[in-house]
Protein backbone atom coordinates (compact mmCIF):
# COMPACT_ATOMS: atom_id res chain seq x y z
CA UNK A 1 0.00 0.00 0.00
CA UNK A 2 1.31 3.44 -0.36
CA UNK A 3 3.73 5.61 1.78
CA UNK A 4 1.96 6.80 5.61
CA UNK A 5 -0.51 9.39 5.57
CA UNK A 6 0.16 13.23 6.59
CA UNK A 7 -2.73 14.53 8.45
CA UNK A 8 -4.26 17.75 6.50
CA UNK A 9 -3.57 20.33 9.50
CA UNK A 10 -6.06 22.79 7.10
CA UNK A 11 -9.13 20.60 8.44
CA UNK A 12 -10.43 20.49 11.95
CA UNK A 13 -9.00 17.09 13.63
CA UNK A 14 -10.50 14.26 13.02
CA UNK A 15 -9.71 10.92 15.09
CA UNK A 16 -7.34 8.55 13.63
CA UNK A 17 -9.54 5.47 13.88
CA UNK A 18 -12.59 7.62 12.02
CA UNK A 19 -9.75 8.28 9.49
CA UNK A 20 -9.41 4.76 9.25
CA UNK A 21 -12.74 4.06 9.42
CA UNK A 22 -13.82 5.72 6.64
CA UNK A 23 -11.11 4.83 4.57
CA UNK A 24 -11.70 1.22 4.14
CA UNK A 25 -15.47 2.17 3.74
CA UNK A 26 -14.35 3.58 0.72
CA UNK A 27 -12.40 0.70 -0.73
CA UNK A 28 -15.26 -1.94 0.08
CA UNK A 29 -18.40 0.23 -1.17
CA UNK A 30 -19.67 -1.64 -3.74
CA UNK A 31 -17.06 -4.90 -3.37
CA UNK A 32 -18.71 -8.22 -3.49
CA UNK A 33 -19.80 -10.11 -0.43
CA UNK A 34 -16.84 -12.39 0.67
CA UNK A 35 -14.03 -10.32 -0.53
CA UNK A 36 -11.06 -9.68 1.76
CA UNK A 37 -10.55 -6.23 3.49
CA UNK A 38 -7.44 -4.69 3.83
CA UNK A 39 -5.56 -6.39 7.13
CA UNK A 40 -4.03 -4.73 10.11
CA UNK A 41 -0.87 -4.70 9.45
CA UNK A 42 -1.40 -2.97 6.14
CA UNK A 43 -3.64 -0.47 7.23
CA UNK A 44 -1.28 -0.02 10.35
CA UNK A 45 1.49 0.49 7.49
CA UNK A 46 -0.67 2.70 5.49
CA UNK A 47 -1.65 5.44 8.28
CA UNK A 48 1.03 5.13 10.60
CA UNK A 49 -0.61 4.36 13.42
CA UNK A 50 -1.08 1.66 16.69
CA UNK A 51 -2.75 -1.72 15.93
CA UNK A 52 -5.50 -0.73 18.57
CA UNK A 53 -6.89 2.39 16.35
CA UNK A 54 -7.11 0.18 13.34
CA UNK A 55 -8.84 -2.45 15.40
CA UNK A 56 -11.11 0.01 16.58
CA UNK A 57 -11.86 1.29 12.82
CA UNK A 58 -12.93 -2.16 12.13
CA UNK A 59 -15.05 -3.21 14.91
CA UNK A 60 -17.37 -0.12 13.96
CA UNK A 61 -17.56 -1.74 10.56
CA UNK A 62 -18.28 -4.78 11.90
CA UNK A 63 -20.91 -3.46 14.15
CA UNK A 64 -22.36 -1.91 11.16
CA UNK A 65 -22.69 -5.15 9.43
CA UNK A 66 -20.22 -3.96 6.52
CA UNK A 67 -17.45 -6.29 7.75
CA UNK A 68 -17.69 -9.45 9.37
CA UNK A 69 -14.80 -11.57 10.85
CA UNK A 70 -14.33 -15.35 10.25
CA UNK A 71 -12.03 -16.73 12.69
CA UNK A 72 -8.54 -18.05 11.75
CA UNK A 73 -9.25 -16.70 8.18
CA UNK A 74 -9.85 -12.91 8.85
CA UNK A 75 -11.84 -10.06 7.57
CA UNK A 76 -14.15 -9.71 4.84
CA UNK A 77 -17.31 -7.90 3.23
CA UNK A 78 -20.17 -9.13 4.75
CA UNK A 79 -23.17 -10.27 2.95
CA UNK A 80 -26.15 -8.43 3.28
CA UNK A 81 -28.52 -9.34 5.97
CA UNK A 82 -32.01 -9.32 5.75
CA UNK A 83 -34.37 -8.61 8.75
CA UNK A 84 -36.88 -9.97 10.10
CA UNK A 85 -39.97 -7.33 11.38
CA UNK A 86 -41.89 -8.33 14.37
CA UNK A 87 -45.12 -8.67 12.55
CA UNK A 88 -47.36 -11.61 11.73
CA UNK A 89 -46.37 -12.60 8.62
CA UNK A 90 -45.51 -15.65 7.22
CA UNK A 91 -41.98 -16.57 5.85
CA UNK A 92 -42.68 -16.55 2.37
CA UNK A 93 -44.67 -13.25 3.08
CA UNK A 94 -41.44 -11.89 4.65
CA UNK A 95 -38.97 -12.94 1.67
CA UNK A 96 -41.36 -12.34 -0.85
CA UNK A 97 -41.26 -8.54 0.31
CA UNK A 98 -37.60 -8.32 0.08
CA UNK A 99 -37.75 -9.28 -3.29
CA UNK A 100 -36.20 -13.27 -2.60
CA UNK A 101 -37.11 -16.17 -3.78
CA UNK A 102 -38.75 -18.30 -0.63
CA UNK A 103 -38.31 -22.08 -1.00
CA UNK A 104 -38.57 -24.97 1.41
CA UNK A 105 -37.60 -28.36 1.63
CA UNK A 106 -39.37 -30.83 4.23
CA UNK A 107 -37.25 -32.11 6.92
CA UNK A 108 -40.29 -33.97 8.53
CA UNK A 109 -43.69 -34.35 8.66
CA UNK A 110 -46.05 -37.18 10.97
CA UNK A 111 -48.40 -37.13 13.51
CA UNK A 112 -47.09 -37.04 17.05
CA UNK A 113 -48.79 -36.88 20.36
CA UNK A 114 -48.56 -33.36 21.95
CA UNK A 115 -46.01 -33.39 24.77
CA UNK A 116 -46.97 -30.67 28.20
CA UNK A 117 -45.08 -27.60 26.16
CA UNK A 118 -46.71 -28.11 22.92
CA UNK A 119 -50.15 -29.05 24.43
CA UNK A 120 -50.32 -25.89 26.53
CA UNK A 121 -49.32 -23.62 23.58
CA UNK A 122 -51.86 -24.97 21.39
CA UNK A 123 -54.42 -25.14 24.31
CA UNK A 124 -55.24 -28.89 23.78
CA UNK A 125 -54.68 -31.79 26.15
CA UNK A 126 -51.50 -33.77 26.20
CA UNK A 127 -51.27 -36.39 24.31
CA UNK A 128 -53.63 -35.41 21.85
CA UNK A 129 -53.03 -35.94 17.92
CA UNK A 130 -50.58 -32.98 16.65
CA UNK A 131 -49.14 -32.49 13.34
CA UNK A 132 -45.46 -31.82 13.21
CA UNK A 133 -43.34 -30.15 10.23
CA UNK A 134 -39.96 -29.77 10.17
CA UNK A 135 -38.56 -27.96 7.04
CA UNK A 136 -35.52 -25.94 5.92
CA UNK A 137 -36.47 -22.58 4.75
CA UNK A 138 -34.34 -20.66 2.03
CA UNK A 139 -34.37 -17.83 0.20
CA UNK A 140 -32.72 -17.71 -3.59
CA UNK A 141 -31.28 -20.67 -2.32
CA UNK A 142 -29.18 -20.04 0.85
CA UNK A 143 -30.11 -21.75 4.19
CA UNK A 144 -31.78 -19.29 6.23
CA UNK A 145 -33.63 -20.68 8.91
CA UNK A 146 -34.93 -24.23 10.33
CA UNK A 147 -38.04 -24.22 11.38
CA UNK A 148 -40.59 -26.71 13.56
CA UNK A 149 -44.50 -26.04 13.18
CA UNK A 150 -46.90 -27.99 15.23
CA UNK A 151 -50.67 -28.10 14.64
CA UNK A 152 -53.42 -29.79 16.10
CA UNK A 153 -55.19 -32.51 14.22
CA UNK A 154 -58.37 -31.19 15.56
CA UNK A 155 -58.36 -27.74 14.17
CA UNK A 156 -56.83 -28.73 10.69
CA UNK A 157 -58.20 -32.42 10.34
CA UNK A 158 -56.20 -34.26 7.77
CA UNK A 159 -53.29 -32.27 7.04
CA UNK A 160 -51.39 -35.11 6.15
CA UNK A 161 -53.42 -36.79 3.70
CA UNK A 162 -52.75 -34.61 0.54
CA UNK A 163 -49.35 -32.96 -0.38
CA UNK A 164 -48.05 -30.46 1.69
CA UNK A 165 -48.75 -27.08 1.10
CA UNK A 166 -46.11 -24.49 -0.25
CA UNK A 167 -47.00 -22.02 2.37
CA UNK A 168 -48.45 -22.69 5.78
CA UNK A 169 -50.22 -19.47 5.54
CA UNK A 170 -52.07 -19.83 2.54
CA UNK A 171 -53.69 -23.16 3.56
CA UNK A 172 -54.57 -21.64 6.88
CA UNK A 173 -55.91 -18.78 4.97
CA UNK A 174 -57.86 -21.50 2.77
CA UNK A 175 -59.55 -23.01 5.98
CA UNK A 176 -60.68 -19.80 7.40
CA UNK A 177 -58.22 -19.96 10.21
CA UNK A 178 -55.18 -17.07 9.02
CA UNK A 179 -53.81 -15.90 11.94
CA UNK A 180 -54.77 -12.63 13.06
CA UNK A 181 -52.52 -12.21 16.09
CA UNK A 182 -49.66 -13.85 17.98
CA UNK A 183 -47.02 -13.72 20.45
CA UNK A 184 -43.02 -14.36 19.43
CA UNK A 185 -40.36 -15.13 21.88
CA UNK A 186 -36.48 -14.59 20.93
CA UNK A 187 -33.72 -15.83 22.09
CA UNK A 188 -30.03 -16.18 21.22
CA UNK A 189 -28.12 -18.91 21.42
CA UNK A 190 -25.29 -21.23 19.62
CA UNK A 191 -25.65 -23.81 16.36
CA UNK A 192 -26.25 -27.28 17.65
CA UNK A 193 -24.11 -29.83 14.94
CA UNK A 194 -27.08 -30.78 13.37
CA UNK A 195 -28.86 -27.60 13.06
CA UNK A 196 -25.03 -26.17 11.62
CA UNK A 197 -24.62 -29.16 9.16
CA UNK A 198 -28.60 -27.89 7.87
CA UNK A 199 -27.71 -24.09 7.60
CA UNK A 200 -24.11 -24.22 6.12
CA UNK A 201 -22.78 -22.92 9.07
CA UNK A 202 -19.94 -23.78 11.62
CA UNK A 203 -21.17 -25.55 14.26
CA UNK A 204 -21.17 -22.84 17.57
CA UNK A 205 -22.38 -19.94 15.10
CA UNK A 206 -24.63 -17.41 17.31
CA UNK A 207 -27.96 -18.18 16.07
CA UNK A 208 -31.26 -16.38 17.24
CA UNK A 209 -34.38 -18.96 17.91
CA UNK A 210 -38.04 -17.89 17.65
CA UNK A 211 -41.10 -19.39 19.36
CA UNK A 212 -44.37 -18.40 18.52
CA UNK A 213 -47.77 -18.91 19.07
CA UNK A 214 -50.20 -17.33 16.61
CA UNK A 215 -53.80 -17.29 16.97
CA UNK A 216 -56.66 -17.22 14.59
CA UNK A 217 -59.44 -15.07 16.58
CA UNK A 218 -59.20 -17.15 19.72
CA UNK A 219 -57.93 -20.28 18.23
CA UNK A 220 -54.58 -21.71 18.56
CA UNK A 221 -53.68 -22.59 15.36
CA UNK A 222 -49.55 -22.79 15.34
CA UNK A 223 -47.41 -23.32 17.25
CA UNK A 224 -43.25 -23.02 15.93
CA UNK A 225 -39.86 -23.04 16.82
CA UNK A 226 -37.26 -21.44 14.17
CA UNK A 227 -33.65 -21.36 14.12
CA UNK A 228 -32.26 -18.50 12.24
CA UNK A 229 -28.98 -17.57 11.14
CA UNK A 230 -27.81 -14.47 12.74
CA UNK A 231 -25.18 -13.65 10.36
CA UNK A 232 -28.12 -13.29 7.29
CA UNK A 233 -31.28 -11.57 9.83
CA UNK A 234 -31.80 -8.68 11.83
CA UNK A 235 -34.70 -8.72 14.21
CA UNK A 236 -36.32 -4.91 13.43
CA UNK A 237 -39.05 -4.00 16.18
CA UNK A 238 -40.65 -0.59 16.06
CA UNK A 239 -41.36 1.47 18.61
CA UNK A 240 -43.67 4.39 19.82
CA UNK A 241 -44.65 6.12 22.48
CA UNK A 242 -47.74 7.62 24.35
CA UNK A 243 -47.98 11.21 22.99
CA UNK A 244 -48.86 12.40 26.48
CA UNK A 245 -46.40 11.27 29.09
CA UNK A 246 -47.18 8.20 31.43
CA UNK A 247 -48.16 9.73 34.79
CA UNK A 248 -46.28 7.81 37.27
CA UNK A 249 -48.89 5.68 40.33
CA UNK A 250 -48.79 7.34 43.76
Amino acid sequence: MGDVITPDRSRPAVHKHVQVREYVRGLIQGAEPGSPAPSERELVHHFGVARMTVRQALDALVAEGLLERVPGRGTFVARAKIDVQVRLSSYTEEMGRRGMKPDARTLLARMESAGPGVARALEIGEGDKVVHWQRLRLADGTPMCIEDAYLSDAILPNFLDHALPESLYVELQRRGLLPTWGEDSVDAALARKDEAELLGIPEGTPVLRIARRAFAGNIAVEVSRSTYRADRFTLWVPLSRPNTPVTPAR
